[in-house]
C-alpha cells in the first residue's frame, strides 16, 4: 500500500483498533515475562518457569496420562501440558496420540525441535520450541501437507490444569471470561459434534488477575480457539487449540507463547516430616527442601502446643547440609533428642508445620482407617453401608460373559485365539459372582492383585494376629455394614472375601484366570455406583434390549471373564490359596480344606505339565519362578510336606536378580527348611543389601524412590517390609530403621510436599485422591495413593488439587495389606525394643 494513499473509512477503523488493543494489551498480559536459557537437563528455565519440550512422553500401557508434549512449570506447579497435535478439540484418555521419532536439541541457538508422527495416516510432523527474547516461539512444520483425512481434525493442542485457573479470568482479544468451576454446554462427540467455545481469537491470555498463572499465547495466522474438555469426561483439560490448515507446509502454526513470572521467585522452603508424629524413641529427622536459589540457611526450631494455645521452643539448631537430589537442595533437622510426649510444630524461617504428635500410641491406630473403611467400601458382590451412606450395591451379581477370542481390551486385559475354557464366546459362565475387591479406582477384579491382597493379609494375620472387629458381613444378605462389630475379626473377613474370588475361578476353570472386566469404554469410566453399571441380569442375546425376566435381560453390560492361561499367575494363586487354608483354620473350616484342595491340586498339575506362557499387559502373573517360588514356600508352611522343600531348594538359585522381590517367602521358609538353606539366603542377601543401599543413599529421605510412570509407594512399601523380614532373620546384617523411615516417608516425609499419602492419617493427608470417587474431587479413609511421581527430568509431583492423574493418586486394593502390615511392624520393633531394654 502506498503510504500517502488515503485510507478508506473501515481500514481506518481496523488500523486504529489494531493499534489500541497493542497500547492496551500491556495493561493485562504480564508485569515481566519470563527470560529463558535452555539448560543442560535439556527445558527452558528461568526462576519461576520451566518448559519442557517431551521430556516426558506418552505412556505405551495407559495411552495419554498428561504428561507429554509441551509442558510447563509455572511457580513450583505444573500448569499447562500435552503440547502436541492431537485429532481432537478435546481428546480422551484413549484417543489416538503420536508416535515419537526423535528429539533434535540446539543449545547454542536455545531450540528444540522434536519429530512425531501418525503412522496410521502417514503424517509426520515437527514441534520446534525456540527461546525468544520473552518467552518462546512454538511452530508446528510438515514437509508434506496435511493428509486429507485429517483435514478439520488435525491441530497443535495445549491444555491448561482446570484446578489451576478455578476462579480465573481470560482475555481472548476483546473477549473476556471467566474459567467455569463445572462444566456446560455441549460436548464433542466423535468429531460430529463440535465442543462449545469459550472462546475464539488471534491472542489468549489466561488469568491476567493472577500473576502468579498468567499466560499468554498469541497466534500468528491461526485462529486460537479455548474448550473446556471436561464437558466430555471429567479428567478433561482446557485446551487451546489452532487447527493445522489444508494444503500448506513448512510452519503450518506458529505460536508466541509467554508467561509472567514474580521478579526474583523463589519457592518457599517445605519441611517434609510424618504427619502423623513420632514414637518417643524412634529417630526423628525433619527434612527441609529448598529452592536451589535459596541461599538462606536459618535456624530450624522444634516448638511444643501448650493447652493455651503457645509456641515453646524446646530445641534449636542449624539443619545440616545434605545436598541436591533432582530439582532442590535439601538440609535436616534432627530432633531424635526430644522424647517428651506431646503436640509439637517444626519452624523453618517463615514456614511452620502442621501440628504433629510425639507419643507412645503414635502407631496404635493408623492402620485403622484402611481396614475399618478402606477394604470393605472396594468389596465387589455386596452391598456397602456406612451410616447413612451407601457407598455402593450389590454390584455385578451377572458375572460374567466368557471374553471374545482375539481380543485385546484397553485395560490390559486380552483373549487370544481360543478361550481355553469349556464356554464360548459371550456365553455366561456360572459361579464367578461372588468375593473379591474392586482393584482400583474402577471396577474390575484383577487376579493379580488380589492373590497379592489375600497374600498379605494373611501375613498380616500369622504375624500380628489382629482381632479388631467393627465392620458386620453379612453374605445371604450381600450386606456389609462399617462400623458395626459382628463378633469376628475384619482381617479373617477380608481374606475370606478374597478367598472367595480366587476360589470361584478354580472352582469352573480349574485354575486362575486374569480377571473380569466391563467390555466397553462407557461402562469402564463410570464414576456412579457401581451397581448401576449393569442391571445385575445375566445378559441373553435373544431376548430384545429392554426385556427382562428379572433374572436374564438382552441388555448387554454383563463383565467380560478373560481366560487366557498363564502357569505364573496359576502359581500366585495356588500361593494365596496354601497361605489362607491356615488363617481360615477355625474360622471357615469348609473354605480352609478347599483353599488348600485346589491349591494342591493346581500344584501338582502345573508340575506335571509344560508352563502354560500366555502373556499380556499386567494382568497375567508375575515372573515365573517368583510365583512358582512363592507357592512351594506356602504349600510348605501349610502341609510341612517335603516334596515343597525339594521345590523350595530347586527355585531358589533360578531366581537370579529376582531375589530381591522373593525375599520375603525366602525367609518365611527358613523355618520349614535346613540349616543350609538359611546359609544359602543369607548369602544372596549381601549383595541385595549393597545394591538397596546404593539406591537409598541418592536421596535424602533413606528410601528407594522410583522414576516410571506409576509412583513408588508401593516399592517404599515392601522396602519396609523386607527389611523387617531381614532385620527379624538376620540382625547382624539389617537394622529395623528403613522400616520407619518408609513410613515416615508416606507420611509426608518425601520430596514436593509433606502431605500424608494415606487418606485420614495424619494431620494433612490426601483429601482429593483418584478412588471410585474421584469426580467429587474426595477421598475415602484409608486409601494409599501410589505417591510422588517424577515429572521428569527433575519434577516431584503429587497433585492434591486434582485427582485424575491414576499414577500420582489411584487407590489399588493390595496398597491396603501391605500398608497395614508396615505400621504393625514398626509398634512391633518398638515393643521389642521396649521389652529388651
Amino acid at each position: 500500500m502506498n503510504p500517502y494513499t488515503p485510507l478508506s473509512y473501515t481500514t481506518a477503523l481496523k488500523w486504529f483498533t489494531w493499534i489500541i488493543s497493542l497500547l492496551l494489551l500491556p495493561t493485562y498480559v504480564s508485569a515481566r515475562n519470563a527470560q529463558l536459557k535452555l539448560n543442560d537437563k535439556e527445558y527452558f528455565e528461568t526462576n519461576g518457569l520451566n518448559i519442557l519440550v517431551f521430556n516426558n512422553r506418552y505412556e505405551a500401557l495407559f495411552s495419554d496420562p498428561k504428561i507429554s508434549g509441551v509442558e510447563l512449570i509455572h511457580h513450583g506447579e505444573r500448569t499447562v501440558t500435552n503440547g502436541d497435535v492431537r485429532l481432537s478439540d478435546t481428546p480422551e484418555q484413549w484417543d489416538p496420540i503420536p508416535e515419537f521419532v526423535e528429539k533434535r536439541v540446539d543449545e547454542k541457538n536455545g531450540t528444540i525441535e522434536t519429530l512425531l508422527r501418525y503412522p496410521k495416516y502417514n503424517f509426520d510432523y515437527s514441534i520446534k520450541v525456540q527461546r525468544e527474547k520473552e518467552g518462546v516461539r512454538l511452530t508446528v512444520n510438515l514437509k508434506n501437507p496435511l493428509p486429507q483425512a485429517l483435514v478439520g481434525k488435525a491441530g497443535f493442542n495445549l491444555e491448561f490444569l482446570p484446578a489451576a485457573y478455578f476462579e480465573k479470568s481470560y482475555i481472548m482479544d476483546q473477549q473476556t471470561g471467566t474459567f467455569p468451576l463445572y462444566p456446560g454446554g455441549l460436548k464433542e462427540i466423535n468429531n460430529k459434534a463440535q465442543a462449545s467455545l469459550l472462546a475464539a481469537g488471534k491472542h489468549l491470555v489466561a488469568a491476567p488477575d493472577d500473576p502468579l498463572h498468567r499466560v499468554s499465547i498469541q497466534s500468528s495466522g491461526t485462529e486460537l480457539r479455548l474448550f473446556d474438555g471436561r464437558g466430555k469426561a471429567q479428567n478433561g483439560w482446557f485446551v487451546v487449540r489452532s487447527l493445522i490448515p489444508a494444503g500448506k507446509t513448512g510452519t503450518v502454526i506458529d505460536w508466541h507463547l509467554s508467561a509472567n513470572v514474580q521478579p526474583d521467585w523463589i519457592r518457599p522452603p517445605m519441611i517434609a516430616h510424618s504427619q502423623i508424629g513420632y514414637h518417643p524413641d524412634q529417630k526423628k529427622v525433619a527434612f527441609i527442601e529448598l529452592d536451589k536459589n535459596d541461599k538462606r540457611r536459618p535456624k530450624a526450631r522444634l516448638l511444643k502446643v501448650t493447652p493455651g494455645g503457645d509456641l515453646v521452643e524446646v530445641f534449636k539448631a542449624k539443619p545440616e547440609k545434605w545436598g541436591r537430589y533432582a530439582r532442590y537442595d535439601y538440609v535436616t533437622f534432627d530432633f531424635t533428642g526430644e522424647h517428651e510426649p506431646g503436640v509439637y510444630v517444626i519452624e523453618y524461617g517463615n514456614e511452620k508445620t502442621a501440628p504433629f504428635r510425639i507419643a507412645q500410641d503414635v502407631y496404635n491406630s493408623a492402620w485403622h482407617p484402611t481396614l475399618d473403611v478402606f477394604m470393605p467400601i472396594q468389596m465387589d458382590h455386596v452391598l456397602v453401608n456406612e451410616a447413612y451412606r451407601v457407598w455402593h450395591g450389590a454390584s455385578h451379581m451377572d458375572d460374567a460373559l466368557q471374553a471374545p477370542v482375539n481380543h485385546e481390551h484397553f485395560d490390559l486385559y486380552a483373549q487370544g485365539p481360543t478361550t481355553e475354557t469349556r464356554f464360548k464366546p459371550g456365553e455366561h459362565i456360572p459361579g464367578l459372582n461372588i468375593g473379591g475387591w474392586y482393584d482400583a479406582g474402577d471396577y474390575d477384579i484383577r487376579t493379580e492383585s488380589q492373590y497379592s491382597a489375600v497374600d498379605n493379609l494373611v501375613n498380616i494375620w500369622e504375624s500380628f494376629h489382629l482381632t479388631r472387629d467393627t465392620t458386620t458381613v453379612d453374605y445371604p444378605r450381600k450386606y456389609v455394614d462399617l462400623h458395626v462389630a459382628d463378633g469376628k475379626p475384619d482381617l479373617l473377613q477380608q481374606i475370606e472375601h478374597g478367598t472367595l474370588a480366587l476360589l470361584a475361578q478354580h472352582r469352573v476353570f480349574g485354575r486362575a484366570i486374569p480377571g473380569i472386566i466391563v467390555p466397553d469404554i462407557s461402562q469402564y469410566t463410570h464414576l456412579g455406583d457401581a451397581i448401576t453399571m449393569t442391571d445385575n441380569m445375566i445378559y441373553d442375546p435373544k431376548m430384545g434390549e429392554l426385556e427382562s425376566n428379572g433374572i436374564k435381560s438382552g441388555k448387554f453390560d454383563d463383565r467380560w471373564a478373560f481366560t487366557g492361561y498363564s502357569s505364573a499367575l496359576n502359581y500366585g494363586s495356588i500361593a494365596a490359596l496354601a497361605a489362607a487354608s491356615r488363617a481360615l483354620k477355625g474360622y471357615n473350616d469348609k473354605l480352609a480344606d478347599e483353599s488348600l484342595a485346589m491349591a494342591t491340586k493346581g500344584w501338582k498339575k502345573e508340575q506335571s505339565q509344560k508352563p502354560k506362557m500366555f502373556r499380556h499387559g499386567n494382568v497375567t502373573g508375575g515372573d515365573l519362578n517368583s510365583e512358582m517360588f512363592k507357592a512351594a514356600v506356602q504349600l510348605l508352611i501349610t502341609t510341612h510336606d517335603k516334596t515343597y522343600a525339594k521345590a523350595v531348594n530347586e527355585i531358589l538359585p533360578k531366581l537370579g536378580e529376582r531375589f530381591g522381590f522373593n525375599v520375603i517367602p525366602a525367609i518365611q521358609a527358613i523355618p520349614f527348611m535346613d540349616a543350609d538353606y538359611a546359609t544359602k539366603v543369607k548369602t544372596m542377601v549381601q549383595p541385595l543389601m549393597q545394591r538397596i543401599n546404593g539406591m537409598v543413599a541418592e536421596n535424602p529421605f533413606g528410601v528407594p524412590i522410583t522414576t516410571g510412570g506409576w509412583a513408588g509407594n508401593g516399592f517404599v512399601i515392601y522396602y519396609g517390609i523386607t527389611n523387617y523380614y531381614l532385620h527379624k532373620a538376620f540382625p547382624d546384617m539389617a537394622d529395623s530403621e528403613p522400616v520407619f523411615r518408609s513410613l515416615n516417608y508416606l507420611f509426608g516425609s518425601h520430596p514436593g510436599s509433606n502431605i500424608s499419602f494415606v487418606s485420614n492419617v495424619g494431620t494433612r493427608s490426601k483429601k482429593v485422591a483418584y478412588g471410585s470417587n474421584r469426580a467429587d474431587f474426595s477421598f475415602i479413609s484409608g486409601g494409599v495413593v501410589p505417591g510422588v511421581l517424577r515429572v521428569k527430568p527433575d519434577f516431584p509431583e503429587n497433585k492434591e488439587n486434582w485427582p485424575f492423574f491414576w499414577g500420582e493418586n489411584e487407590y489399588v486394593i493390595n496398597m491396603g495389606p501391605i500398608y497395614i502390615f508396615l505400621v504393625n511392624a514398626a509398634q512391633d520393633l518398638l515393643n521389642e525394643k521396649n521389652t529388651s531394654t
